[in-house]
């Protein structure tokens, strides 16, 4: 098993709003949990984005888009590759933000990949609620 969680979370926004700011590289260090990100392109597949988090910086590539719809980031350290795939929905008058997180480990670290995967599950998994209180400026 890879999977290390499905979060999803109710906005009450537009799709399209919600769009925008999950995409807006620039303003998304608070809702991901890191100091700072930039984004070496539009959001498209192959634009690299840069990462900093307790004072280490670390890179991530978006693999795959569907404008409006999706986006999945991959991150690979070591023998750990992670793909953190966003899907927004319009629902009712707002829109859902889903995050499926899929983290595979190989070599040394094949051995810790349920615990690995329970830290990120317990750190990311309230990314798209964050997203929503940084959009809202809670």
């Amino acid at each position: 098993m890879t999977r290390a969680f499905t979060a999803t979370h109710a906005i009450d926004r537009p799709a399209e709003e919600v769009w925008r700011l999950l995409t807006d590289w620039d303003r998304a260090a608070g809702w991901l949990g890191v100091d700072r990100v930039t984004a070496e392109g539009p959001t498209a597949a192959g634009t690299r984005l840069r990462f900093t988090t307790r004072g280490k910086d670390r890179a991530a590539e978006i693999t795959a888009v569907d404008p409006g719809r999706s986006v999945t980031v991959r991150s690979q350290q070591g023998g750990v590759t992670a793909d953190y795939t966003y899907r927004v929905e319009p629902a009712g008058t707002g829109a859902r933000l889903t995050l499926d997180a899929d983290v595979r480990t190989r070599g040394a670290w094949a051995a810790i990949g349920p615990l690995l995967r329970w830290v990120i599950r317990r750190t990311d998994a309230r990314q798209p609620a964050a997203l929503d209180r940084e959009r809202a400026g809670r």
